[in-house]
């Protein structure tokens, strides 16, 4: 019995004892298991999905590796985005991604509106030296004694012979008066006061009653010193009593005479200081005061004229010679808000910036609309929309728009915001569609158009290789497009315009590149949709001549994440698609 109940105990023992072992063992392995799967998985979720952009073009976005649409560059991996940024509308920027776009800041600041005002003008006499040389004997002209413009007369010095009849019959009667002087006194003193009217001289009146004979030619006198600056007669000629025979003008002082254009006519004052060269004169300056501006501006030229009045020692300063002349213009205000022309976006009705602000969590820029005064050169004025001590963007703005617009946030084109796209698209509609709505047109000169058009033709052929499906005629095609937009001479823009082509041309001359390279059909349209994208915005902002185009759009093109293009006719030739969908899409808008 006592053996038994030992027995029992000992299985029992032993039975406890392998249990523990087994829990120890098993139990411990299999806990530690879960746990670092569990660790695993956590890490895998906070780990992510890694997005990949471009180096050069950081607005690019996707999900998986491969090369840039818009280069052909590889994509590289993007750093960690900072998250929990205060301001929903607010785009944020890594220090890599801002060094990779060129982001430039600067603070605001206050300074003396001061505006250059560049004027041209020219040359010319002093009106009020301008003096009219006429014979005061009519007759005959017997001898010129100054033959050629430009030739420097003295005052008192004879300048012409004029044979006269009427001053010879004068003469006589003179002579016939002085036999009967003593009786009739009146009648001599009004001979010689005849002739006293022909501007002879007392002297010249005593030499020929000294003689008793009448002279048959009197000399003419310059009645000023100056330059003659034109001659009216010929040797020969028979001229009236008071005709023009010179033009003599005093050098001595000239005037400058400046185009003061319509658009710059607040800006120049009676009293403003100018300073300016002279072409033919390298090296000098000279300076002035403007002593008078014109109360009416000319209707052809529309411009009005301001003048200056220089002294002209050493006759440096000839009449007709080209000047380059700077205003330093001031507003009244003393302490107005300053900011460069690169810092501003204009869509044509809004002038935008980028507002820089920093938390802990990193760098953000958020787009705000302000009120523009007046340009100053290179800057502008700004009225309302920004305080001094606020930090913008002075470079690079546009990628940052960029980046906000695939981001979703509120942009140029997109004031509202809206779903971006990061490569992959849910919805069928991707960043060009919103980009349509908000293009403004401005005004274009004709030739700028003429040259657009010129794209636009080329660019529809290469469409239509597309529609054909032929890489090889497309590659072609595209080396046609990129010698087009050679030839559009983006001088024949100014200002706003100007910037937005060129931020436009950058996405053209980089799309169309990696089409003209590449031999994969697929690539080859991949980069055709980004570049009919910018290219719609340029038709939409700048026109054209006389053409119409249709923007079409299919849903499904590029894997359904759906893709514009631009067409010559409102049929649907689908050229992502060609032959296999080639009905498909919808004209989205017409551009004429």
């Amino acid at each position: 019995m006592n053996t038994n109940k030992k027995t029992i105990v000992i299985i029992l023992a032993t039975l406890a004892t392998g249990l523990l072992l087994g829990w120890l063992i098993f139990g411990g392995s299999e806990a530690k298991t879960t746990d670092e799967h569990q660790h695993e998985h956590a890490h895998e979720e906070a780990a992510g999905e890694t997005i990949w952009t471009c180096s050069m073009h950081p607005q690019i976005r996707q999900n998986e590796p491969g090369d840039c649409p818009l280069c052909g560059m590889d994509l590289i991996p993007l750093e960690d985005e900072q998250h929990g940024e205060t301001d929903p509308s607010a785009i944020s920027m890594s220090a890599t991604a801002m060094q990779l776009a060129n982001i430039q800041t600067a603070v605001v600041g206050s300074a003396e509106p001061v505006k250059i005002i560049r004027l041209d003008g020219k040359v010319q006499e002093d009106e009020r030296l301008v003096f009219s040389q006429s014979s005061h004997i009519p007759g005959r002209i017997e001898e010129l004694m100054v033959n050629f413009t430009g030739d420097y007369v003295k005052k008192g010095q004879v300048i012409a012979s004029v044979y006269s009849p009427d001053l010879v019959t004068a003469q006589e009667e003179l002579l016939e008066a002085q036999k009967i002087k003593a009786t009739q006194a009146q009648l001599f003193e009004a001979a010689k006061e005849k002739l006293r009217n022909w501007k002879l001289s007392n002297e010249q009146i005593e030499q020929i009653l000294a003689s008793g004979k009448a002279q048959e030619t009197f000399d003419v006198r310059a009645d000023v010193s100056g330059y003659v600056t034109k001659k009216m007669v010929n040797t020969g000629d028979y001229i009236r009593k008071g005709q023009a025979i010179y033009e003599i003008a005093d050098l001595s002082k000239v005037w400058i005479l400046f185009d003061v254009y319509e658009s710059e006519m607040s800006w120049v004052k009676k009293g403003d200081k100018v300073s300016f060269t002279v072409e033919s004169l390298p090296g000098e300056t000279f300076d002035g005061t403007i002593d008078y501006l014109d109360p009416v501006i000319n209707p052809k030229t529309r411009v009005a004229k301001a003048r200056i009045v220089k002294s002209n020692p050493g006759l440096k300063l000839k009449p007709e010679m080209f000047v380059s002349g700077k205003v330093e213009a001031k507003l009244p205000q003393t302490d107005a808000v300053v900011i460069p022309k690169t810092a501003v976006m204009w869509t044509g009705k809004r002038s935008l910036v980028y507002v820089k602000s920093t938390n802990d969590q990193g760098v953000y820029f958020k787009m705000r609309e302000v009120e523009l005064g007046p340009a100053l050169g290179e800057s502008y004025v700004v009225e309302n929309g920004l305080q001094k001590g606020e930090e913008i963007a002075v470079h690079g703005t546009f990628s940052i728009d960029a980046a906000a617009q695939l981001a979703g946030k509120p942009s140029m084109m997109n004031p509202e915001g809206g779903a971006g796209s990061t490569g992959h698209n849910h919805g069928g509609m991707d960043m060009s569609e919103s980009q349509s709505r908000e293009v403004k047109a401005v005004e274009t000169d004709p030739k700028f158009k003429s040259q657009l058009t010129e794209v636009l033709n080329a660019y529809l052929k290469m469409k239509n290789a597309f529609v054909e499906s032929d890489p090889g005629k497309v590659s072609s095609e595209a080396k046609k497009v990129e010698e087009s937009l050679k030839s559009v001479d983006m001088e024949l823009l100014k200002g706003d315009a100007h910037m937005a082509w060129m931020n436009q041309l950058k996405t053209l001359n980089n799309s169309v590149e990696n089409i003209s390279t590449e031999s994969d059909i697929e690539k080859q349209r991949s980069a055709f949709s980004y570049f009919s994208n910018a290219f719609y915005q340029s038709l939409k902002m700048f026109g054209l001549s006389n053409d119409t185009a249709y923007y079409q759009y299919c849903p499904m093109a590029l894997e359904d994440k759906g893709a514009y293009w631009i067409s010559e006719t409102e049929e649907i030739r689908n050229p992502y698609f060609g032959d296999m969908m080639l009905n498909c899409g919808e004209n989205k808008d017409t551009i004429k």
